[in-house]
């Protein structure tokens, strides 16, 4: 029996914060395979992706029980992502240990090994993944390699329909689920559409001088302006002391960030997509740790004939400051990024041009983390943002094209460092609600919209969140469930029967809860897709830009009126100051 203890420090919290905030609490549902470090869900609910030492697991959302694993030995599997290949056929993306990234299938209550992504036949040119994501869809993944002090981005194309129908084949030569280690089947192979590596200065670039326009042209002069700066941020580090720290600590969290486009309209960088099904990307945009570009690239093949060309990017955003985070909206129309002095950029593909720029004014705002809240808004030209400081503190952003932005401090900066958010991610559908997991373990619902806390969630009283600075949990959006380690509570006293020290699987059912039905939505079953229109000449894209440039002439004399109404009130102000 478990002894009369005073309240947890988590419940405290909650009571502390609120009085008239009640605490949801999560059941314990299934015991969890050891060390596991990992999950993720299925697009359609039906599916959980766990990786733990020895492999793999896929488990049914219905019953929690395992429908198919796949072991290993001495193989501890630390990243997992999950994505439908085809109705029945399922992608798995994960990273072990040791670095070495696979894709695996799930198909028929069995997990197949189709490839492995790096594989290191030489010991001295050992490579090592430091991320692995799939495309929604399963037709690219970007893994970020490292070997010998070299980094790159590959982006891999998958032969998905090939693999649909090998999986098929494998299928009806079998009446028995069989351990795709045993079939000894050759899968199709995988292959790389798109190697980018850090920009380099150009042979023959002047960025000093009187003739430091003379170019050739304005991609190559940014791109080649963004490594000096770079280069001259590391000679003024060198005489610091704690540069060498900082750089360590730098460095850890990775050395670049991609994210997947969608086809976006009008622009010839988006031509090819009238080949791409719908809901497929077409291009990935990059930006590198220390750098202020953000670089967009066409998935395409590389060239036969010239396999190791450098691709050069399709479209290049500059910015005034170094990039510190980045995020782009669920349509991909719109990428925010979080800018070193407290700055945020918004980018609009569609028109190929900033959305704005917003300077944040509270102190010590130091942006970490940058997410859009693009699942409950609802003009086109307006994005809301929810912007992570490294102080803790959590701040909302509105803006949009023509009109004023507005910025509000949801949380105010913890008193201490257990308060510091670890985790924040919008629940799409709790209409503007984002779950907020803090390093104390505090697990939250707050309100972006009406700055309150909508309920506490607290694990039940036998269990503590497991690894709170890094939690283990995944979103069911089908479902509407939630899903997180749970670690067994050592101050609790049990039966040594009881007391297995296992980790659980947690379990919270939004939609069993009558206090959060009010903010139940039905959110979108994919991404708003722009149309896209087919390009064969220059001159069609010129004139269907001019095209829409007419029909969108009234909304841009009234953002213009709009704008120019704001640089006089701010000169009045600016003004009465000054007298």
């Amino acid at each position: 029996m478990k002894k009369g203890k005073p309240d947890t420090d988590m419940e405290a919290a909650c009571k502390a914060e609120e009085s008239r905030v009640e605490a949801l609490s999560l059941s314990r549902a299934a015991e969890l395979p050891e060390s596991t470090n990992c999950l993720t869900c299925s697009e359609d609910g039906r599916y959980l992706g766990l990786g733990h030492s020895q492999g793999l697991s896929v488990w049914f959302t219905s019953s929690l029980t395992c429908a198919a694993d796949w072991l290993e030995d001495r193989l501890e599997i630390t990243s997992i992502q999950m994505t439908s290949m085809a109705e029945t056929a399922y992608l798995l993306g994960t990273i072990d240990d040791m670095g070495v990234a696979r894709v695996f299938a799930y198909h028929c209550d069995t997990i197949h090994l189709l490839s492995v992504v790096n594989i290191m036949d030489d010991i001295n040119k050992r490579s090592v993944c430091l991320t692995f994501e799939l495309s929604h869809g399963g037709q690219y993944a970007a893994a970020t390699i490292s070997c010998n002090g070299a980094v790159w981005l590959e982006v891999h194309h998958f032969p998905s329909e090939t693999w649909v129908k090998e999986l098929e084949m494998v299928v009806s030569q079998t009446q028995e689920p069989i351990s795709s280690g045993d079939l000894g089947v050759k899968w199709s192979p995988l292959s790389v559409a798109t190697k980018i590596k850090p920009p380099k200065i150009t042979a023959g670039t002047t960025l000093e001088g009187p003739h430091a326009v003379q170019v050739t042209d304005f991609l190559t002069y940014f791109s080649d302006l963004d490594v000096d700066t770079r280069s001259h941020q590391e000679k003024e580090q060198s005489f610091d002391t704690n540069a060498e720290k900082r750089k360590q600590t730098n460095e850890s969290t990775g050395y670049c960030t991609q994210h997947f486009l969608l086809p976006c309209a009008q622009f010839p960088g988006d031509r090819t997509a009238r080949s791409q099904r719908a809901g497929l990307p077409v291009a990935v945009c990059v930006w590198w740790m220390g750098g202020r570009n953000l670089l967009q690239y066409l998935l395409k093949k590389a060239p036969k004939n010239e396999p190791d060309v450098e691709p050069m990017p399709d479209m290049l955003w500059p910015n005034a400051k170094k990039i510190l985070c980045s995020a782009v909206s669920r349509c991909t129309r719109y990428i925010a990024l979080g800018l070193d002095n407290a700055l945020v950029s918004v980018w609009d593909r569609q028109y190929g041009s900033q959305l704005s720029v917003v300077s944040m004014s509270a102190p010590d705002c130091a942006i970490s983390r940058i997410h859009f809240a693009d699942h409950w808004h609802v003009s086109t030209d307006e994005v809301r943002l929810l912007l992570v400081c490294k102080s803790g503190a959590i701040h909302r952003v509105t803006t949009g094209r023509g009109t004023k932005c507005c910025t509000t401090l949801l949380t105010e900066r913890p008193k201490d460092s257990g308060g510091l958010p670890t985790t924040s991610a919008s629940v799409p559908f709790l209409q503007s609600t984002f779950l907020v997991v803090q390093r104390n373990g505090k697990m939250f619902l707050q309100d972006v919209v009406n700055k309150t806390t909508v309920r506490c969630l607290i694990p039940p009283e036998t269990h503590l969140i497991a690894t709170p600075c890094s939690p283990v949990y995944a979103l069911n959006t089908k479902r509407q469930t939630l899903f997180i380690r749970g670690d067994q509570d050592s101050s609790y006293s049990a039966t040594p029967k009881e007391d297995d020290g296992q980790s659980h699987l947690l379990v919270f059912h939004f939609g069993e809860s009558d206090i959060l039905k009010q903010f139940i939505v039905s959110p979108p079953d994919s991404p708003q897709q722009e149309e896209t229109q087919s390009f064969v000449s220059l001159e069609q894209t010129c004139n269907l830009y001019l095209q829409q440039r007419a029909l969108s002439v009234d909304e841009r004399n009234t953002a213009l009126a709009q704008t120019w109404k704001q640089l006089q009130e701010t000169a009045a102000e600016t003004q009465q100051s000054c007298s």
